[in-house]
């Protein structure tokens, strides 16, 4: 099973619990029970090889994380999705982006632009295409706004001596 299909598993699996208002800890539980998997198997081919114990942990790790993380989340779509109410966006199109938040601010063993990358890919096969481009504008203005800043934050402390940059300013005027 590839990195892909265990997120898609994962963004199933936290789509099902949200909506159901269980905990996602619960819900992986039942869901990765040996009978239950091969039933879903049946019904669709993304369940056809059950996850390793790697695999296992990312997608009980993500899943965790995203119901942990599920107030502040939300907050980081609405804030991002300028203009648009948690409540008017497709569910799926909100657990996607919740996943992905996820790996990008809790899950350092994926890069910022792997998430960004995997959750529009993911979308295409759920989505309409100006949603997916919606969920790609979210995603990338949550990056810039909230995980940009703080890395340039925490490199700023390792330059030596306090000298100011010399580097031009990005606009081309002179400071």
């Amino acid at each position: 099973m590839t990195r892909t299909v265990a997120r898609e598993i994962a963004i199933q699996l936290s789509f099902a619990a949200q909506l159901a208002g269980d905990d996602a800890r619960e819900t992986a539980d039942t869901f990765f029970s040996r009978e239950y998997f091969a039933t879903l198997a049946e019904e669709d081919p993304l369940f056809l090889e059950y996850p390793d114990e790697k695999q296992l942990d990312y997608i009980r790790r993500l899943t965790g994380l995203v119901y942990d993380h599920m107030y502040e989340l939300n907050h980081m779509i609405e804030k991002y999705a300028r203009g648009w109410r948690l409540e008017r966006i497709s569910r799926v199109a909100a657990a996607i982006m919740r996943c992905a938040m996820c790996e990008i601010l809790y899950m350092d063993d994926v890069p910022n632009a792997a998430a960004i990358n995997e959750a529009v890919e993911l979308a295409k096969g759920y989505e309409e295409p100006e949603t997916v481009a919606f969920i790609n504008g979210v995603l990338g203005s949550f990056v810039r706004s909230e995980v940009e800043p703080e890395a340039e934050a925490e490199q700023a402390p390792s330059e030596e001596g306090g000298a100011e940059s010399e580097s031009a300013p990005e606009d081309g005027a002179e400071g």
